[in-house]
This record gives structure tokens, sequence and C-alpha cells, in this order.
């Protein structure tokens, strides 16, 4: 007998139809020579801090049990919300896993986890914690759920063995997130005195969109000055727009009126005029988060409910697995391929199979293949609204990229000099067949010229025209993942997608998009990059308002704080990490190799706090008194963002910031400036209007904390 668990229900039912006629019992099915059962999600937890120090999950958290850096790492079954308890139905259903994988009938157990590092850790934890006898291990690896491929699937089982080093990348982000996520949480929670959540992942992310949106909101708009011409030759306008800028000065001005003038007393001729007929290729095959940038652009969807309608058709055997980050299929797939184009061919498509390098490629594939629909088409009637957008975005995708009519267009290029000062090349495109345009959304649209030919005198009229500078965009869910995916290289990211806008070598060379993937230098994954979003938002740190993201107070608070804390959660920290995992992965480096690397970042930061008191920055905790109120004789305690006085509420407004001109007041000249009416010199504030350093003491003045440079 053959015991398959399934990571979900959902799957475990997929499964099933699969294998055929099957006898529903309490908790799984039987049939065929097959037992299937299911977990739902983690039913295993790492344990809590207190279990490794002896007690049981506390409401109250303390600085006294920080770090921790368990020897061992323990699981436990999940437990209800409380921590008190262990859920009912975790319970229970452990219970049916635990009876049917030590069945003595049963002799081979298959991990049928989702098709990642994150299903391969929820069905082994099962096992482990449930078999008391070595038995057979085999793994199901599903790319899509339709019947025929879990037949085919069960036809072809992998030892567990050959997933390995996917479990062990799997254990090893758990443990490094961990102690992250529960070190660090505390800490800051603690410090501050709300919750703060200070992940690995979800901390890099939120502070992208607050320096982005600091750059916005301290952005001062420049004047600039450019020659321009849009006078007429022949009854057309043409547009001529130099590349050369002068300052918003007396002088700047100047020059740009004197080079107007001079291109004006030049002239200008047309030096070329080059056309030639080209092949626009389609766009790739999608990834998921270049499916939900497309999602989100087009339909304002967010990641986490664009992910929800995916995971559904997916669970319902209508597309691929998911959670892919490659946008190219394995080679191995070809005649898979076949059988859906000729699905395609006769729902009246014109399409054709091709053998392309553009689409099957195995050196971009990580672990999963691109999205694309299966060979079961849904009906009319049986999708969503919602689930019909994205089937459709997918579907017509597929058969742009197989379509058997080329989209023909035309390019012109126009050089026209003026005199020996300056060239100004003018492009434009004419699609003359539309091709795969048919079927897949094209932003592209005809951009004619001029009618000029070689040697045809343009008149111009040039004169400076003013222009101003503009802030940088606010992130949005197309710009924001693509940030995510290669956080060192934003600028040539969306410059490819301003290319592949306007039809222009549609992803020529993407080799090093796929190096940084595979290297480990995103920002979460495509597993969990979207559940890591949404989680920001419902913690109040980042809202999402149709496409576009922005910081809230809420997030504001969690950076500056972490700022104040010396907690340096940021791109490089979180992609060092993500590179150790990588490793893990390619059986470079042990769990325990990747989890002492973030155990040392993690002693860092309580190692900081002892620096911190040397230097002067270390602010104490949330509510721990410091002296008396000058004003009112009251306790001065620390806030969130201030030493205030406890007689607020009678009407005392002595206050003190927790910062003052970008420099940390630490807790101990807190409490030199109440008992001494002024602290020694403190270095390392700047200027707000200079932006210069300076150093300078504190002192009371009527109340107030005021510089004091006499020192």
């Amino acid at each position: 007998m053959v015991l398959i668990i399934a990571e979900k229900p959902s799957l475990a039912r997929n499964i099933a139809a699969g294998i055929g006629k099957m006898t529903r019992r309490d908790g799984y099915l039987e049939g065929e020579g097959y037992l299937v059962t299911w977990a739902f999600g983690h039913l295993f937890s790492l344990c809590d801090i207190e279990s490794y120090q002896g007690g049981e999950p506390s409401a109250r958290w303390t600085l006294d049990k920080l770090p921790c850096i368990p020897e061992k790492f323990q699981f436990e079954l999940k437990r209800d919300k409380d921590k008190k308890h262990v859920d009912a139905g975790v319970k229970k259903q452990f219970g049916i896993i635990t009876a049917l994988c030590n069945r003595p009938d049963v002799d081979t157990i298959v991990n049928a986890g989702d098709a990642d590092r994150e299903g391969e850790v929820i069905v082994r934890l099962c096992v482990q914690h449930a078999l008391k006898a070595p038995k057979a291990q085999k793994r199901l690896w599903l790319p899509d759920q339709t019947p025929e491929t879990v037949a085919e699937a069960l036809r072809n089982l992998g030892d567990a063995e050959n997933y390995q080093n996917l479990a062990n990348e799997g254990l090893a982000r758990t443990y490094m997130d961990w102690l992250f996520g529960v070190n660090l949480t505390r800490y800051a929670t603690i410090k501050c005195g709300t919750l703060l959540r200070v992940g690995r992942v979800i901390a890099p992310i939120v502070r992208a969109i607050y320096d982005r949106d600091m750059s916005i909101r301290n952005f001062v708009v420049g004047k600039y000055f450019v020659p321009y011409s849009n006078a007429e030759t022949n009854g057309e306008r043409v547009e001529l727009t130099s590349k050369q800028k002068f300052d918003d000065t007396k002088e700047g001005r100047e020059k740009a009126g004197a080079l107007c003038a001079a291109m004006n007393a030049a002239g200008a001729v047309v030096k070329s005029v080059k056309r030639k007929k080209d092949t626009i290729q389609p766009g790739k095959l999608y990834s998921l988060s270049k499916l939900q940038n497309v999602l989100g652009k087009k339909y304002k969807m967010s990641m986490a409910d664009s992910l929800a309608v995916i995971q559904g058709l997916y669970e319902k055997g209508y597309l691929t697995y998911p959670r892919t980050n490659s946008e190219y299929l394995a080679t191995a797939e070809k005649d898979k391929m076949r059988k859906i184009i000729a699905q395609c061919k006769n729902l009246g498509y014109a399409v054709c199979f091709k053998d392309s390098p553009k689409i099957f490629d195995d050196s971009k594939i990580e672990s999963h293949s691109a999205l694309t629909p299966t060979y079961k088409i849904p009906k009319k009637g049986e999708l969503t609204d919602r689930e019909n957008m994205v089937y459709a975005t997918v579907f017509r995708r597929f058969v742009a990229v197989f379509c058997a009519e080329p989209c023909q267009a035309e390019r012109t290029e126009i050089t026209v000099a003026v005199g020996d000062i300056e060239e100004f090349v003018l492009k434009g495109l004419v699609i003359l067949e539309r091709g795969w345009m048919k079927y897949d959304d094209a932003t592209q649209k005809d951009k004619v010229l001029p009618k000029l030919s070689k040697g045809d005198v343009v008149n111009v009229a040039f004169a400076p025209r003013e222009k101003e500078t503009t802030p940088p965009k606010h992130y949005t869910i197309e710009t924001l993942n693509n940030y995510l995916k290669n956080p060192f290289r934003e600028e040539k990211a969306a410059a490819e997608a301003a290319a592949e806008e306007q039809g222009d070598a549609v992803g020529a060379d993407d080799a090093e998009e796929y190096r940084a993937v595979f290297e480990g230098l995103e920002l979460g994954t495509e597993a969990t990059r979207t559940g890591i979003i949404d989680n920001a938002r419902k913690s109040g740190y980042i809202a999402l308002n149709k496409d576009v993201y922005t910081i809230l107070p809420g997030g504001e608070y969690l950076i500056e704080s972490l700022d104040r804390l010396e907690i340096r959660m940021d791109k490089f920290r979180t992609s060092e990490m993500g590179r150790a995992l990588k490793r893990v992965f390619r059986g470079e480096m042990t769990v325990e190799e990747s989890v002492a690397l973030a155990a040392a970042e993690v002693k860092a930061v309580f190692d900081k706090k002892e620096q911190s008191i040397e230097e002067d920055t270390e602010i104490g905790v949330y509510g721990e008194e410091v002296g008396a109120c000058p004003l009112c004789g009251k306790r001065v305690v620390r806030g969130k963002f201030s030493y205030g006085c406890t007689g607020y509420k009678e009407g005392c407004e002595f206050r003190v910031n927790t910062s003052i001109c970008g420099r940390v007041i630490s807790a101990a000249n807190m409490r030199l400036l109440l008992t001494e009416g002024k602290t020694s010199k403190i270095k390392g504030f700047v200027s707000k209007k200079s932006g210069k350093p300076f150093d300078a003491a504190l002192r009371l003045q009527d109340g107030k904390a005021v510089f004091d440079f006499s020192t």
C-alpha cells in the first residue's frame, strides 16, 4: 500500500482524481492500492523562545530572554491564537497521518507537498514526527494538477533523497526567519512600546517604499532650459529637442539663447533616412511576478488578490504551477506543449509549435517552468469574472508566443544634422501585419514620422524651452516587483520595461536577471513575496491605492525606529542571507553554516546595544523613567517619539524628542539634562537647513531643551 500525504485537502482531491475510484474515509481517501491524506498547510511550527528556556509561551516579552539562539531548533504542532493549546483540528489530522504512516500494510510514503521548498518541508515534518520505523519514501512532483499529469507523475515517482537539498534550503529559511523575526521583533517592540514586525524580508521592502516616498516628499523642483524647435517643413511639424541642458541662471539662459541663435543660423538638413522591415517578438511567457505586474497595471489587482486567483486556477487544473520565477519552458516539455497547442488550434487560434531557445531554455529554470495554460480548457461559464481575467491573460500570452503569424513592422530612422553643432535622430514604427498582436494585449502604437528624404532642408526655429526636474515616481506593483527581483539594478530594469513597451528587442538578453535570481539576490521569492507585502499592508506599514504603493505613518515609524536602534535590515543584509540559502540548495553550504550567518547578524544587534551605551546613542526602553520634570516635578519617561512628563494629563507640556537634528538623544544624556540642567558636548547633529554636521551640548532653558555651543 502506498500512502500519499498532500499539502492540503484540495491537492489530495486532485491526486485522487488522477488515481481513479477512491472511497472517502475520516481524514483520508482509499482505493486502487493508495491511501491519500493531507495536511492543512503547516501542521508544525517552530517552538517559541520560552520553550527553549524551560517555560510556556508568555504574553509578556522581556529583554532578559534575548537574544535566543537555539543549539537545535524544535518543532511543535501549531497552537491556537492564544498560544496556550494545540489547535484541535491540527491535532486530529496529525493523529490520522500518524496512524496511516505506521499501518503495517503501508510500505511506501509519498511526499505530495506543493512543488517548492515550503511544500517539501511541510510534509517532511509530518513524516519525521509521525513515522516510528523506516519505510521507503518517494516524492510526487506536479507541474500542474490535471488528472493526466497526476497519473503520469505517479508512474514516475522520484526518490525523496533527491530532494534533500530543497528540504535543507526550506529548513534553513525557516530557521533564519525565526532568528531574525522572533529576536528582532521582540527587541524592537520592547524598546519602542508598540508591535514592530522586523522580518528578514518585510523590513527591506518597507524601507524601499519609505526611501522612495521620502525622496518624493523632500524633492525640490529645479528649472532648466533646452534648445527646442517645432517648425513646419513641407506642411508637417518636425520636433527637435536638444540633449544640451542649461541651468536656470542668468548665465545659463544667456548660453541657451546663444546656442539657439547659432543653431538657427546653421540651418538643418536631413543627413540620412533608414527604413527597414522588422519582426517584433511577442512578450515572454509569464513568471508569477511578471503576471502580477500585468494584472496590477491593467486591472488594479493587488498581488494578494491576483495570487489567490492564480492559485485557485492551478488547483482547478487550468494553469501550471504558479510560484515560478522563470519565463521559459524546459526542453523536456516540448511534447506537452504540442498537446496544448493542438487544443488551441481546435479553438480556432492560428498557432504552431516553435522550437526556439527564446521559449525553451533549461539554463533559465531553477525549479519550475513559466506559467502556461494546461490542456484542460475551461468551458464557458465555469470561471468567475476575475478568474476569467487572469486565465485569459495567461492564455493570450501563450497563443501569442506560439502564434503562427509573425508581427511585421517598418522601422524608420531619420537623422537631422544642425550644422556641425548637433545631430537629432527621429525614430518611427508602423505595424504592417499584426500577427500575434491579435491575441495578446499590445501597448505598441504606430509612431509616424514626417515625410522627409535625404538632403531635404528642415526649417528650424530654436528657442530656449523651460523644463522642470521631476521627482521619482511612487512604486507600483510592477516597479516594486522589478526592484525586488534584483534590487541592485533598478535603473536597468526600468529601461528594459520601457523598451518592452515600445516593442524594442523584448528580452534580448535577460541572463543577468536570471543570474541574480539564481544567486539569491532577490528580496523574497516568487513563493513568499506576495504574502510578505500583504503582511506589510495589514500591519499598517504601507498602503496600496489602485496599483501604487505609499508609506504609512506606521511604516515611517518602523524604519525610523530601526535606524534609532541601529538594526540594519536592508537589501544588502537580506540578499546576503538569500545567497546563503541558494548555496544550501546547491549543496555548497550546510544548513548549520547558513544559520550561523543569521545568528551572527542577530548577535551583532545586541552587541551594538553595549556599543550604543559607549557612543551615547542608547535610548533605553519604552516607559523607562529618566528623571524628574523640571516644570512640575513628576516622572519623565521614554515614550514612542520623545521623553515626556507623566503629568501631561494635568497640562504639563515638558517633552524632549528622542531624536534631534538626526541625532539620537540617549537615555543617559536625558538623565544628565534633567539632573544637571545640561549635557556634555554631543557629536553628530546635522543641520536641517545646510545639511552640515555640528556638535553641541543640550541645556534646559525655560523648560525646553536648547543647543549650547559654549562647551
